[in-house]
């Protein structure tokens, strides 16, 4: 039972908060909102696939990881209830749709991505 437990996880793992202060994509427009912000201070989109049990293990070990809250602000983006969004990601920031996927945003242009078992919140350091 603990093996699966380490593979997919616990249902009181899902139910805890994550340590990231997530902020929802879920538009095209949010996109614009994204660009902005990026001007200040780097974004990062995180791609999740909600049905993908690889998209979760690396949802949950980038969050058990994540400690730059004050120096990047992250989005995340469900991409199967936003297709659309996750589409005009890939068009406006001329990156190949993976998933799981991490973007990082700065000045409007993807500066790094990352897709599956390269998420790696510590490669993170290097671009802000």
């Amino acid at each position: 039972m603990s093996l699966f437990k380490n593979i997919f996880g616990s249902q009181d793992e899902e139910n805890k908060a994550s340590k990231v202060d997530w902020r929802m994509l879920t538009t095209v427009d949010d996109l614009n909102e994204v660009v902005t912000e990026s001007a200040g201070k780097p974004v990062l989109i995180f791609k999740h696939s909600t049905r993908c049990s690889i998209s979760r293990m690396a949802l949950k070990q980038f969050e058990k990881e994540f400690d730059l809250q004050d120096k990047v602000t992250p989005y995340f983006l469900d991409l199967l209830n936003h297709r659309d969004v996750s589409n005009e990601i890939a068009s406006k920031f001329d990156v190949y749709h993976q998933s799981p996927q991490l973007i990082v945003i700065q000045d409007g242009k993807s500066i790094y991505d990352a897709s599956h078992d390269s998420i790696d919140a510590q490669s993170l350091q290097k671009f802000v």
